[in-house]
């Protein structure tokens, strides 16, 4: 595979999981299977403006929980609150009364009460361990961004499609190769980064891992299987705890 082929797909994973301009793809653009590899390193720039406006926020003097809001702001901006939709749908699919209905409730753009309360709790918890860091974290809240996508990554792969269409199902049909070469860029960088933060990154990464299994756990026992919306949920749930336990042990 080209160099040229795997920038093509970086740029392809950034499009679908972030607002940056990409500019047009080269023909043939690169399916969802190929290009899931790269999912968790679009968590860099995410985590990069993120943290760039708390820093901002509190050169300008304003209060840490001010300045931690303004980061998550800046990071819904940018991957367009893709993963806040899942989150909220996922909830609210919890509700329904069996798979069918359940699967019918994700896919309705309205948002219900018990989504409202998981956003809210997601961005409440997210900004209070955020005010709480210290200037130099900015390598931990990297690795939660990063860890937390590559553990939607391993939901998308181990768990089947929920549904015959839909993110979920196009991004595992044509998968081919085995599965630690798709999962090998973003286990190196967590190990890169982990050995820049040190100690503190075994309890971040153990919890981002507790926090993808339960929803992983929780969509094949409702569902059947893995969407669009429990990937977002994945990602979503698992950086809220990293980011809870990375406050408090640094």
């Amino acid at each position: 595979m080209s160099l040229r082929r795997r920038l093509c797909e970086v740029r392809l994973a950034m499009m679908m999981l972030t607002r940056l301009p990409m500019g047009q793809l080269p023909a043939p653009v690169p399916s969802m299977a190929e290009v899931r590899w790269a999912f968790p390193l679009a968590g860099v720039p995410v985590a990069l403006l993120g943290w760039g406006a708390f820093v901002a926020g509190g050169a300008l003097g304003l209060p840490p929980l001010a300045a931690a809001l303004m980061a998550l702001a800046a990071m819904a901006a940018l991957t367009g609150g893709l993963h806040h939709d899942g989150l909220a749908d996922f909830v609210d699919g919890m509700g329904g009364r069996d798979r069918a209905h359940r699967l019918e409730i994700m896919r309705d753009s309205r948002i219900g009460s018990y989504g409202v309360l998981a956003l809210l709790f997601a961005v409440a918890l997210s900004a209070s361990a955020l005010s709480e860091l210290p200037a130099t974290a900015w390598a931990g809240v990297l690795l939660v961004a990063t860890a937390s996508r590559f553990a939607m990554l391993i939901v998308l792969d181990r768990l089947p499609a929920a549904r015959a269409d839909g993110l979920g199902h196009m991004a595992i049909k044509d998968r081919q190769g085995p599965q630690w070469t798709v999962w090998l860029p973003a286990a190196l960088l967590c190990l890169i980064l982990s050995l820049v933060v040190g100690w503190a990154a075994l309890p971040v990464l153990m919890t981002i891992s507790l926090a993808g299994l339960f929803i992983a756990w929780r969509a094949r026992h409702l569902l059947g299987g893995q969407t669009g919306d429990v990937l977002g949920a994945v990602q979503l749930t698992s950086e809220t705890a990293g980011l809870l336990v990375l406050s408090a042990a640094l």
